[in-house]
């Protein structure tokens, strides 16, 4: 998947138009530009002014990265921030995470970043790991890699391929909107799984279509039956908040919910 990566202002803007699916014409008017000048700006004959680099950002629909990355490419430093959980500068954002794991008890929580890397949990999430895995695994964790690597959560789901499409899709979206050359090496290692490839070529077509589609988990004896959702931190002005996530996960039956509420 081509990216962004190493281009002039020109050659991104017409990348970004392109993968928009955007004629010049429809990119001018949304911009606040005529198509002439935006005709000149995509070939080099004329440099954008800061001001007209983040309309043309906003009419792409580009996240702050990417609009870091355009204003760079036009020779004007990045403007937006990528902090880090757990600074001072993001506190009321660790505060709003851990409300939100809070809140969600006992039933499971995941925070994760733009790429799944696992930032936190709640206890029901912890619980949910060791009743899959027997144990929570040391060292950074990936939740993509774990639902869909053969060596981890996939034994465990009993219908792994519906999840697994409906993952992958999104993970194709993503890489899609994203552009990053990070995207696409992780929708990379995710079609080298055993079975992915053919996987994410498939039709995501049932006869008479669930609201949700639930995930069924068993080990042993045991079943749980879940559904999740995923939610984001509204009006960010920091990249690391523009792309964390949080997964919570909600039971679809009693004996799931009795699963949770009991005391483990």
């Amino acid at each position: 998947m081509a990216s962004t990566t190493h281009k002039n202002f020109g050659e991104q803007l017409r990348w970004w138009r392109k993968r928009r699916g955007l004629s010049q014409l429809e990119l001018s008017g949304a911009a606040g530009t005529s198509q002439r000048h935006l005709s000149f700006l995509e070939s080099g004959r004329a440099a954008p002014s800061q001001p007209m680099v983040l309309d043309l950002a906003a009419a792409l629909n580009l996240s702050l990265r990417q609009q870091n990355s355009f204003l760079i490419s036009a020779g004007y430093a990045a403007i937006w921030r990528e902090g880090k959980l757990g600074e001072p500068e993001l506190a009321q954002v660790d505060g709003a995470l851990d409300h939100i794991l809070a809140q969600q008890e006992p039933f499971p929580a995941f925070v994760v970043d733009r790429h799944w890397n696992l930032q936190r949990a709640n206890k029901g999430a912890v619980r949910l790991v060791e009743f899959i895995l027997g144990a929570v695994p040391a060292g950074p964790v990936n939740l993509a890699d774990a639902l869909l690597s053969p060596a981890v959560m996939r034994p465990f789901v009993v219908n792994w391929e519906e999840v697994a499409l409906h993952f992958i899709r999104g993970v194709q979206a993503d890489a899609i909107a994203d552009g990053s050359p990070q995207s696409a090496s992780l929708l990379t290692r995710l079609l080298s799984y055993e079975g992915l490839q053919g996987l994410s070529h498939s039709a995501a077509f049932e006869e008479a279509p669930r609201p949700l589609l639930p995930i069924h988990l068993r080990k042993s004896d045991k079943s749980l039956h879940v559904f999740t959702t995923i939610a984001t931190l509204g009006t960010p002005q920091d990249i690391t908040v523009q792309e964390i996530r949080v997964e919570s996960f909600f039971p679809m039956d009693e004996p799931t919910t009795r699963f949770f509420r009991e005391p483990a």
